[in-house]
């Protein structure tokens, strides 16, 4: 295995995990009904986010020359940190949480690829293409799948809203993905680039988690959901999301996190007692067989079509 080939998998395999751990907070958050969406969102982010630039001060404090000479990157990339989970987990309590997981992270690539065409010039191959489409089919099923068998169903307007939330949500987790990874581009380290990052987003949520965050000191058990979201889904899911991200592409990675709502829907099957119709069950496969058209070392090739002269 080449250098380059060991670079490329140790990548996948950190969005993988930050994608699995991810899955996680529809379930967690479940836990804890009493707490508002904003208040999980920013508890989650925010003292994840001032975490990881805890653990790397000393990478931030080197960088700080680079970090001031691309501020615009850095600003853009925390004010999205920031509403990022506002958006998120606002569409999960207005739509519903696979709805929502759904809309955000199925959005997610193709407007993190679209951020790449517009400021890179990225080129977009007929394998991610393909492996997109495969993956955004998987999504619509599976949210097809849980809208049809739910128990309570929402008003039209908050679905639209929460759609909408969703939108917001999956722009945001695009772009400060492609911040991220223009930072690291740009010679700054990935410890250094995510922790700078998420701290300024971590900051900015600091005022909303004061005035919500009230419910978590309820009950040791609105304590432990809180706690458990900032430390393994944004602490260690994101750091290991950022060496992912030093690795491949923004719009890669982002399309691999399309396994995010498998594992939610999982653990809602497993752990919360829901029923996952076959039509989610056939989403889950398309989106499994999307990770590997896209993740695959082997170079995907499409049938060539033979004209009418080869054929005779």
């Amino acid at each position: 295995m080449t250098p380059a080939n060991s670079e490329f998998r140790i990548g996948i395999a950190g969005v993988l995990f930050a994608s699995l751990v991810w899955g996680t907070t529809g379930t967690a958050a479940a836990f804890a009904p009493q707490v508002s969406a904003a208040a999980i969102g920013a508890a989650a982010m925010g003292i994840g986010g001032l975490l990881q630039a805890a653990i790397a001060l000393r990478s931030i404090g080197r960088a700080a020359t680079d970090l001031r000479r691309y501020w615009p990157l850095l600003i853009a990339g925390g004010l999205a940190v920031a509403i990022y989970p506002l958006a998120f987990y606002g569409s999960m309590r207005l739509a519903g949480v696979t709805i929502g997981t759904v809309v955000t992270i199925g959005s997610a690539p193709l407007l993190s690829a679209l951020i790449e065409k517009v400021f890179d010039g990225a080129k977009l191959s007929k394998r991610w293409l393909f492996g997109a489409l495969i993956g955004l089919a998987g999504m619509v099923l599976l949210c097809i799948a849980e809208g049809s068998h739910a128990e309570t169903l929402v008003t039209g307007n908050a679905t639209i809203l929460g759609i909408a939330l969703g939108l917001l949500g999956g722009l945001t987790y695009a772009l400060y993905s492609w911040t991220a990874r223009g930072l690291m581009l740009r010679g700054i380290r990935s410890r250094a680039a995510m922790g700078a990052t998420f701290g300024v987003g971590g900051l900015l949520l600091m005022p909303v988690l004061l005035v919500t965050g009230g419910p978590f000191l309820a009950s040791w058990n609105n304590a432990a959901v809180g706690i458990y979201m900032a430390s393994v889904p944004m602490f260690l899911g994101y750091i290991a999301f950022g060496m992912g991200l030093a690795r491949i592409p923004a719009s890669m990675a982002t399309t691999i996190t399309l396994l995010e709502p498998v594992v939610a829907a999982v653990l809602a099957v497993i752990i919360l007692g829901e029923r996952l119709p076959s039509l989610g069950w056939l989403g889950v496969a398309l989106i499994i067989f999307c990770l590997f058209v896209i993740t695959a070392p082997t170079t995907f090739r499409f049938p060539r079509l033979r004209t009418s002269a080869e054929r005779a």
